[in-house]
Order: structure tokens, then C-alpha cells, then sequence
């Protein structure tokens, strides 16, 4: 070997090394970021050692893919895992001490103890009080639930608003990276900025990912629908102003298809946007179509009859609502009677009314009343009402509780079918978020740094470097002793 040769060899290694001590250094910068991916040296053969001819990033593209899905699944789970709680809370209260099932036991309660002294109004206005507790606290929930569907759309158009910014930064890094490519210039860190945004967007909705020449890439949300090549896709969606139990909302539109609605406590949908969809649309209002049955029940419940036999129809007795006196037909919802839902004004001592209505019947006229004595002590009717409260009667299928149920039965099927909701979306959430938590660790053991492993690297780059400065310093040595031989 000649010095020249040699010299060439120490310089190349010494270039080497230079350039792999700095990637190692980075490496070790950007460990705790979550979005960067390890970089790595390739080496080949040169005429004088070897030579760095490649920075590559340690990608897992089929890990990547599958971490993606399984964010977009976690993060819809957790939707409807937030949703079943907040509506349970909504309707129900803490520990469901403000549940229909709890104001209407109250009401029975009342009603037994006013049917063991009939005589006594102050027992009677004691019903009615259980009774306007009670209709309150059903049209305070139905309210509650729209304006939390109103909410939920708020946040739909937030997240609208937040993923076509994504897009729109997707673009232009989707764009470096396409330009990139075309000149061979380094696009590692524009790669690693348009995983990251990736990521962002599968919270949204689930991503699709097609990688086509210089690596530009096309994606699609949901069934199919384009959301992105070359430029992003319109993405519209109109909030309503206001929500009530009649008010449908809005579809969300990704290049003009409406996306699909995830179903089922354990959601089909994937990604907050139809997850949030789905709590709007589906969640929520079975949550207040239950609301509506039980208040129509409460309606026929409490119903005055004809006590004359002249055929004149059920009006409201001691609950009304909005369409009032008349009684909504059996079996057959009433959509928006919930947040109408009060106590008859007639019944109300604070309006003017008379308590005593309970036990004589007749708020609707003479062929109503049934104490037709005027009896004192007479509790037949006080105790034909608690009887009511517990008689089965036939519920809409609409209200998701399937068979004829009591009033009182169907408030406590209720609590059951949103505590079943939430706490099988809850397990729900805990299996998708153990998924997505396992494939994100597997994909950054895969190709995020390790501090020790980075740290051997430079021990033995530091070792090369000796190596070569010593070779270095002995060629210098054998040209001084060269030139002092030719003097």
C-alpha cells in the first residue's frame, strides 16, 4: 500500500465517521420525540475503504398502517364511551338520584302515603309536589340531551375545521417530499413531519394510504371516499342553530359522500368525526326517545277516564304536555313530549289548583269525577293510580326497550340500556386502546432510537477515529522520515 493510498483510506474513514457521529448525535436528540423516526447509516465499499452513501429512516410502513387504524378505532371508541357517560349523568345524576326510575318511585311513595289519610290536603299537595319534581326533572333532561347533541355538533364542525388545516399542511409537506425525491435531496425530516400529520388525521377519521411514484402519497377516509391526491377534498358540514327532539342533523360530506355512522356500543366507526356522528344521531336520541316514551307513559298513567260510561275519551289528568288535554294513543311515541312534560295546572296549589283532584278525579269536568259521594276518607282512586304506575302497558319499539312495560319499568330498563351502553363502550375503549398502545410500542421499538444503542455507536465511532488520526499520524511520521532521507 502505498501513503498516498493510505492517507486516502484514513481521510475516507475519517469522513465516515464525521457524518455518522453527527446521525448518532441527532439520534439521540430527537429521542423523546414521538414522531421521529431513527436514522441510519448505509456503508458500501468505495477505492479507499468505505463510504456513507445513504441516510436512511428506520420506517415500518405495515406497522405504521396498522398503528394508524387502530388510533382511528381508540379514538372512536372513546367518543362513545364519553358520550353513554355524559347522557347517563345528564339524565340520570350521580348514583341516578335523578333518574325518572328515582322521581317516580317518589311519586308512588307519596301517593301511598296520601291514599292512608285521603282527608289530608297537605299529603295531597305532597303528590303533587313528587309529581312536578318529577315532570321537571324529565323536561330538564330532554333539554339537557339537545343541547349536548348541539354540543356534539359543535365539535364535529371544530374537528371539520381542525382536519382540513391538516390537510392543508399535508399538502405542502406532501409536496417537499415529492420535489424532494425528484432531486435526491434528503427528505427524511419532511417524511417524518408527514407521518406525524398522518397520525393527527387517523384521530379524525380512518386514513387509507396509497404511495405512488416519488413517493407521493393518496389517501382515503372511511368506505373508499378520496381525501386527499394532490390537493385535499372538500370536506363540508353545516351545524344546526339549535337542536330539539325533531331536529336531524347534518351529515359530514368528504368529496361530496356522506360519511358512514358507526353503530353499536363496541362502534363500528373509526375516528372521532363518525364516532361523534354516531352520539349525535343515534346515542343520543334513543337516549331521548326513551325520555319521550316514559313521559307519554306518564301521561296515559295519570289519564282521568269517563266515569259515566258516556264514552267521552282519556284527557290528562294529573301530567300534561304541550298537545294536551288530548292523550297521545297507546304504544305510539310522541317525539318531543319529554321537554314539554308538567304537572296539570289544575292538580298545582302554587297555580291556583287543587291537590284534592288526586283523590276526587274530575279536572277535566263532572263526567270525570270518580269520588262521586265526596267521601273524606275515599282513597280508591289515590290507589287505582298507584296501581297504574306499575301496570304494563305497550311501549313504542322506537324507544330501544323492547316488550310492554310499566311506566316504572321502563324508567329503570332505561338506566339499564345507558349503563349496558356505557360500560360495554368502556371495555370497548380499554381493548382498542390496548391494541393501538401495543402497536405504537411495537413500532417504535422498531424504529425509535435507544439511547444505549446510539451510545455504543459512538464508542465505537470513537474508536475508528483513533484508529484512523493514528494512521494519520504515522504516514506523517514515514514523510518526514522520507524527506529527511532525500536532504
Amino acid at each position: 500500500m502505498t501513503l498516498t493510498a493510505a492517507i486516502k483510506i484514513a481521510q475516507s474513514s475519517l469522513f465516515n465517521v464525521s457524518q455518522q457521529t453527527q446521525l448518532a448525535s441527532r439520534n439521540i436528540s430527537d429521542a423523546g420525540n414521538q414522531d421521529y423516526v431513527r436514522r441510519d447509516a448505509r456503508v458500501s465499499t468505495a477505492p479507499y475503504g468505505a463510504r456513507v452513501y445513504s441516510i436512511e429512516r428506520a420506517d415500518h410502513p405495515a406497522l405504521f398502517r396498522s398503528a394508524l387504524s387502530a388510533l382511528s378505532d381508540s379514538s372512536a371508541q372513546s367518543v362513545i364511551g364519553d358520550a353513554a357517560s355524559r347522557l347517563q349523568t345528564i339524565v340520570n345524576g350521580v348514583d341516578n338520584q335523578n333518574s325518572p326510575a328515582t322521581k317516580i318511585d317518589a311519586l308512588r311513595d307519596a301517593l301511598q302515603v296520601f291514599s292512608s289519610d285521603a282527608s289530608d290536603s297537605i299529603l295531597g299537595a305532597a303528590s303533587v309536589d313528587a309529581a312536578r319534581d318529577l315532570a321537571r326533572s324529565i323536561s330538564s333532561a330532554s333539554r339537557d340531551v339537545q343541547a349536548f347533541r348541539g354540543q356534539i355538533d359543535r365539535d364535529i364542525a371544530a374537528g371539520v375545521d381542525q382536519l382540513r388545516g391538516l390537510l392543508d399542511r399535508f399538502e405542502q409537506v406532501n409536496s417537499q417530499v415529492v420535489s424532494g425525491t425528484r432531486t435526491g435531496r434528503d427528505i427524511n425530516d419532511e417524511l417524518d413531519q408527514r407521518d406525524a400529520l398522518l397520525k393527527q388525521m387517523s384521530e379524525y377519521v380512518s386514513i387509507s394510504v396509497v404511495t405512488r411514484d416519488n413517493n407521493d402519497m393518496v389517501l382515503f377516509a372511511g368506505q373508499g371516499i378520496t381525501l386527499f391526491e394532490t390537493v385535499p377534498r372538500a370536506i363540508s358540514f353545516d351545524a344546526q342553530a339549535a337542536y330539539d327532539a325533531t331536529t336531524t342533523g347534518n351529515p359530514l360530506r368528504i368529496d361530496g359522500v356522506p360519511l358512514h355512522v358507526g353503530q353499536g356500543a363496541n362502534t363500528s366507526a373509526s375516528g372521532k368525526l363518525p364516532a361523534l356522528i354516531q352520539a349525535r344521531d343515534t346515542v343520543a336520541v334513543q337516549q331521548q326517545a326513551q325520555l319521550d316514551e316514559i313521559a307519554r307513559g306518564l301521561v296515559e298513567t295519570f289519564a282521568e277516564t269517563d266515569q259515566t260510561g258516556g264514552g267521552a275519551p282519556p284527557l290528562a289528568g294529573l301530567f300534561t304536555y304541550a298537545g294536551g288535554p288530548a292523550v297521545p294513543p297507546a304504544g305510539t311515541m310522541v317525539p318531543g313530549i319529554a321537554g314539554t312534560l308538567s304537572v296539570n295546572a289544575a292538580f298545582d296549589p302554587d297555580l291556583g289548583g287543587d291537590p284534592m283532584l288526586l283523590r276526587d278525579g274530575g279536572a277535566n269536568g263532572a263526567a270525570y269525577i270518580a269520588n262521586t259521594t265526596g267521601g273524606a276518607a275515599y282513597s280508591d282512586n289515590i290507589i287505582g293510580l298507584i296501581g297504574a304506575i306499575d301496570a304494563s302497558r305497550t311501549i313504542d319499539p322506537a324507544a330501544g326497550v323492547p316488550g310492554d312495560r310499566s311506566v316504572s319499568g321502563l324508567a329503570g330498563a332505561s338506566i339499564g340500556w345507558i349503563e349496558n351502553m356505557r360500560s360495554s363502550a368502556d371495555l370497548a375503549s380499554q381493548s382498542k386502546k390496548a391494541l393501538h398502545d401495543k402497536l405504537s410500542g411495537d413500532f417504535l421499538a422498531k424504529t425509535g432510537v435507544s439511547i444505549d444503542d446510539e451510545m455504543t455507536k459512538l464508542i465505537a465511532l470513537e474508536q475508528s477515529y483513533e484508529a484512523s488520526a493514528r494512521i494519520m499520524r504515522v504516514v506523517d511520521q514515514l514523510y518526514d522520515a522520507l524527506f529527511a532521507a532525500v536532504r
